[in-house]
């Protein structure tokens, strides 16, 4: 197999996009082990805007934090930053992808990875709010309606429609030459994307749907969905994978997105667990304080699960919805609480397990690629745990 990546790029003093220096890209293709294409391919237009005028993130900047749900944006002057930046994204993915057609063996099978994701822009503001839309209890919780609600909020979802989503479409288009020519001479094509849309976890012995709420970038999770299968019904072998819940540096801002996590050790067990299921829970005994048990642990959060301030969240067809202060006091509460059972809050039992997620996640999505069969698919935690047991015994 012929490894190839793409860059996003870097950002010089000027916040202009550049490539990587020849030290960064060796870095990165050492780190990747194999060639990288040095094209800037950095997604969204945030940073972007026609000649002279102002970026979205410097007009974001002039929102107060007293001011910003009454604060407007000029939205013609937002489309056309938007134009400018999928221009900018387009022109670089053709020069990708000519780029490829040269690497590329007429007769190679050949598989994206789709891995673009995000696209909060970086302002001051948006943290402040961040913190009590995700963070706040009591007096410090905020809707978060009264974020998408406001020109702020709404700006971010077509960031996040243009980053996460967008660019899958892009891709698939803008390689149709290729896929093509691949096709013509026998080989395959496939392309994969990562999802969420909430996860299949145990929940009192039985795999049950929930979700982290608020979500805010389910819709554009969801409009991924709808790419994939729109390609798919062309013909075309697009997949998105839905994965679970995992604790990661981007993460943290939502509190409680990692109380999901737990019930994957009564997964490891129930799904023809052995000795390397145990070690996995004796591994996450350890990194309890003294008078903490695992079994006390995964009771909370069994008892959590089936509060009824939770279970009301727990509604697939209005997803993504939006929090309130009862899911927060919970929520938050309960992550909290969790931390606090710790060792070192620096080494916590969801770190633990968002590496064994993401070991059992890599193999089920290239593997499944192989035999491609929908264009959205749940990898739930009885799946997760199935591959892991596996991949241990």
């Amino acid at each position: 197999m012929t490894i190839v990546g793409i860059t996003v790029g870097r950002r010089d003093e000027a916040n202009q996009l550049r490539p990587l220096t020849d030290e960064e890209l060796t870095q990165a293709e050492e780190n990747l082990g194999g060639h990288i294409i040095n094209v800037p391919m950095m997604a969204g237009f945030d940073l972007d805007a026609p000649d002279g005028e102002a970026t979205p993130t410097e007009m974001l900047a002039k929102m107060g934090i007293k001011s910003w749900q009454e604060d407007k944006l000029d939205w013609q002057h937002v489309e056309r930053c938007r134009e400018v930046g999928v221009a900018r994204f387009k022109t670089s993915l053709a020069q990708v992808v000519s780029q490829l057609e040269t690497i590329i063996a007429d007769d190679a099978n050949v598989y994206f990875a789709h891995t673009m994701a995000g696209g909060i822009p970086k302002v001051k503001v948006f943290l402040a709010i961040a913190n009590r839309i995700y963070k706040g209890r009591g007096k410090r919780f905020m809707s978060s309606r009264a974020l998408l609600d406001s020109d702020l909020g709404k700006f971010i979802l077509m960031n996040f429609d243009e980053v996460s989503a967008n660019t899958f479409d892009y891709l698939i288009e803008a390689t149709a030459g290729l896929r093509q020519r691949q096709e013509g001479n026998g080989a395959e094509v496939r392309y994969s994307a990562y999802g969420y849309h909430g996860t299949e976890i145990l929940i009192n012995g039985e795999y049950r749907w929930q979700s982290y709420s608020n979500y805010t970038q389910g819709n554009a999770k969801k409009r991924l969905e709808s790419i994939a299968e729109t390609a798919w019904s062309q013909g075309i072998k697009a997949t998105v994978f839905n994965c679970p819940e995992i604790r990661t540096n981007s993460s943290d801002i939502f509190a409680g997105v990692e109380l999901s996590l737990f019930p994957l050790l009564n997964a490891l067990k129930s799904e023809a667990g052995g000795n390397w299921a145990d070690k996995q829970w004796d591994a996450c005994r350890e990194l309890l304080s003294e008078g903490n048990t695992l079994e006390g642990l995964l009771k909370t959060i069994e008892d959590y699960n089936a509060n009824g301030v939770i279970t009301e969240f727990r509604n697939y067809e209005a997803w993504p919805m939006d929090n309130n202060e009862e899911l927060a006091e919970v929520m938050v509460g309960t992550s909290g609480a969790m931390t606090a059972l710790h060792k070192d809050k620096s080494s916590l039992i969801t770190d633990l397990l968002s590496s064994l997620v993401l070991e059992g996640t890599g193999p089920l999505m290239f593997h499944q690629m192989s035999t491609a069969s929908a264009p959205v698919l749940w990898l739930n935690h009885d799946i997760i745990a199935k591959k892991l047991n596996s991949m241990h015994s």
